[in-house]
């Protein structure tokens, strides 16, 4: 067999060997914390999640942005969280994994901070982070 053929097969079999290897790991190493393969794995299947605000103490009637890096086109759910309402929007990636989603900041209680969860997921794995914003008039 030639070699380019050979390390082609061995790296296409590596994943299904890794699988199998954390299956064959009883209930109790795999409980036994995060230095143990499952732990290691579910680690893994966790989707990347970073926030930030272009404006975290915007005035009122202006908007604000919730900037979102993450996997290339995963979907994202952004919920604010204001002293009398939730407010979710969804909104998808782009290539690179980016997307702002924008907030207009009305009559919000100025003074509150405004918590901001961030959802996202692609291919069944999640992840989720946080930011916030302060309102003032």
């Amino acid at each position: 067999m030639n070699k380019h053929l050979l390390r082609a097969i061995s790296v296409a079999i590596a994943p299904a060997a890794a699988l199998m290897l954390t299956a064959a790991v009883p209930a109790s190493a795999a409980s036994a914390g995060p230095a143990s393969p499952a732990g290691t794995l579910a680690q893994a299947a966790r989707l990347k999640c970073h926030v930030s605000m272009t404006n975290s103490h915007p005035r009122d009637y202006t908007s604000t942005g919730v900037q979102v890096r993450t996997a290339p086109f995963a979907a994202i759910e952004t919920v604010a969280h204001y002293r009398t309402v939730n407010h979710p929007k969804r909104r998808t990636a782009n290539s690179a994994g980016h997307r702002t989603v924008w907030y207009y900041i009305s009559g919000a209680t100025p003074g509150f901070r405004v918590v901001v969860d961030v959802y996202v997921s692609r291919h069944g794995r999640t992840g989720s982070c946080a930011t916030a914003f302060t309102p003032h008039r």
